[in-house]
């Protein structure tokens, strides 16, 4: 309750709801979701709802972090990324007082609404944007890299040099981007829309966790899900930039 109350203002006033809470190990860490009324929409009828994540520590260190997260309804998939130049997220001292935080609060709205406009249109640019089975492959590769070298062996071509794991783990991306149900869409059936989605579907709805505690942590906390996820989200910005150019 302490944690967060500095928001409170901000969500009576914005119709904004609370969520879901919960605390991650002994405690140490507990989040809040919060819900925005309005969505995202992709083409006709592909929505995606807007949350607030918020979190903190109790053991005295790190800061209160506040973030912008869409999440696509039709397969509960988080698209969390930030834009190359601006941030998704704001972070608050324990220390700073009620009017510091308010003003935090403030800040993050005003990302909010930002950031929400630019993917609207990013996401609807990105649905029209044609890619191949095969560029979604090496797509999917190279958002999946581990490290330099697996980086390295892939541009020179050396396939017999990458590891069964990472191949197996890029054949699942690729089968959920080629047969999903939600990956069938006008939004995303071979569309750069679709690619990113599969990416991130994956780490939503397709990797294995061993409990819900790591998923968090992949999907919110600066983990593989979100690392992966963002250079996806820079990948195919690069790519549909590179068709309109």
């Amino acid at each position: 309750i302490d944690a967060f109350s500095f928001f409170d203002s901000i969500v009576g006033a914005h119709g904004i709801q609370y969520e879901t809470a919960g605390a991650l190990g002994n405690g140490e860490r507990i989040f809040i979701t919060a819900k925005l009324p309005n969505y995202i929409k992709v083409g006709c009828d592909d929505l995606i709802e807007q949350y607030l994540f918020l979190t903190t520590s109790h053991n005295g260190f790190g800061s209160i972090t506040a973030a912008f997260t869409p999440v696509r309804i039709v397969c509960n998939n988080t698209l969390n990324a930030a834009m190359r130049k601006n941030t998704n997220a704001v972070k608050i001292r324990h220390t700073a007082n009620a009017k510091q935080k308010l003003e935090q609060a403030h800040r993050l709205m005003g990302i909010t609404n930002n950031l929400s406009a630019e993917l609207e249109q990013v996401f609807n640019r990105w649905a029209k944007v044609r890619i191949t089975d095969n560029e979604v492959k090496k797509l999917i590769q190279r958002a999946m890299v581990p490290n330099k070298e697996v980086l390295q062996n892939l541009e020179a071509g050396k396939e017999d040099e990458i590891s069964t794991l990472f191949k197996n783990m890029v054949n699942n991306v690729y089968d959920y981007a080629m047969s999903s149900p939600t990956q069938q869409q006008e939004t995303t059936k071979g569309t750069v829309f679709g690619a990113y989605n599969a990416i991130t579907g994956y780490f939503q709805n397709v990797r294995s966790y061993k409990n819900p505690e790591a998923k968090l942590k992949s999907l919110f906390l600066g983990g593989t899900g979100q690392m992966r996820s963002q250079t996806a989200f820079n990948l195919c910005a690069d790519f549909a930039r590179n068709q309109f150019n």
